[in-house]
């Protein structure tokens, strides 16, 4: 994924004068992960632009560069130091276009590595999108593999409306798949059935997609397996066909349980699709605390979490 995402802003980069990559560490040391290595070199200190250790600048300035017709990409080193941007993101960049009338717009597209999986403890870890989710002007996007991750950056970089782009970096590494040449956009708002099945269905996204895939492969699970990509705006037709065929749902994120998104995709299925539940819609999710440093793998949802949960809905009569 971080070389999908490297290719994928250098290729925007060339054929786009006005997308502009700001943030720590992003030109000469080419990101503490390395999604913009050797970018500066190519095009300049001018369009690739180390800033100082200020999220709330970060952000502030891309509001300014977006209004002003540049195209900004900027990176939060990672999503946990967000937060002193908030009042920018929540207050600016989701509402200019709703506060003028349309008349301008803020084409941000915010790039945050986020979730487990590097042993960062709290301060490093921390998911983030139920924060986004809940503030309207915002798309909300997050992939799974290395091509999802270039059609989707295609994507929101050619939309008008800000873009929060969450990166998980426990994939960063350790998802590999043979990527075209020619990767399409991936349609904003369009979820990924990965696998089809009729016994039930399991919703996840971002970090968690490749533990569900394994879990369902490993134990051979007929299940439809859908990954949200965009999470603002939610699929919800997506969600409601697979409920209506299978009657058995199984929500799957890292973040939190209360109020993560997967509250949502239970009240949305209360709403539409109550009538074809077969069983209680199950959570799993991270608990209700801070991210631990020495029990990551205790708090992350797990093969044995994500049984159970099947279990559960597949015994139920």
């Amino acid at each position: 994924m971080v070389q999908a995402l490297n290719r994928a802003l250098n290729d925007i980069m060339a054929k786009n004068p006005s997308v502009v990559i700001l943030g720590e560490d992003v030109g000469v040391d080419g990101g503490v992960f390395r999604v913009t290595d050797g970018l500066i070199s190519k095009f300049g200190p001018e369009r690739v632009i180390d800033t100082p250790l200020a999220e709330i600048g970060i952000v502030g300035m891309s509001i300014g560069m977006a209004i002003s017709g540049l195209r900004p990409i900027p990176e939060i080193q990672f999503q946990d130091f967000i937060y002193t941007a908030m009042d920018q993101i929540i207050n600016q960049m989701a509402k200019i276009r709703y506060r003028s009338g349309g008349e301008y717009t803020c084409p941000v597209v915010l790039r945050a590595p986020y979730g487990g999986g590097v042993k960062g403890g709290l301060y490093h870890s921390q998911s983030g999108e139920t924060y986004f989710a809940h503030t309207a002007g915002l798309i909300v996007v997050t992939p799974s593999t290395p091509t999802d991750a270039i059609g989707l950056l295609y994507s929101a970089i050619d939309g008008n409306d800000p873009v929060i782009f969450l990166e998980p970096k426990r994939l960063y590494r350790s998802v590999k798949e043979d990527v075209p040449d020619n990767v399409p956009k991936v349609p904003i708002g369009k979820a990924k059935i990965i696998r089809e099945g009729d016994e039930l269905s399991i919703i996840t996204y971002g970090p968690m997609v490749p533990t569900v895939v394994s879990t369902v492969q490993k134990n051979n699970i007929n299940a439809d397996v859908i990954d949200l990509r965009t999470l603002v705006p939610m699929d919800r037709d997506a969600i409601i066909g697979s409920v209506k065929k299978t009657g058995r749902v199984v929500i799957v994120h890292e973040a939190p349980r209360t109020l993560g998104l997967g509250s949502e995709i239970a009240a949305l299925v209360a709403e539409r699709a109550i009538d074809s539940l077969l069983a209680p819609v199950i959570r799993v999710t991270g608990p209700d605390s801070p991210f631990p440093y020495r029990y990551e793998d205790y708090y992350v949802p797990n093969e044995k979490r994500i049984m159970k949960a099947i279990k559960r809905v597949t015994e139920e009569a």
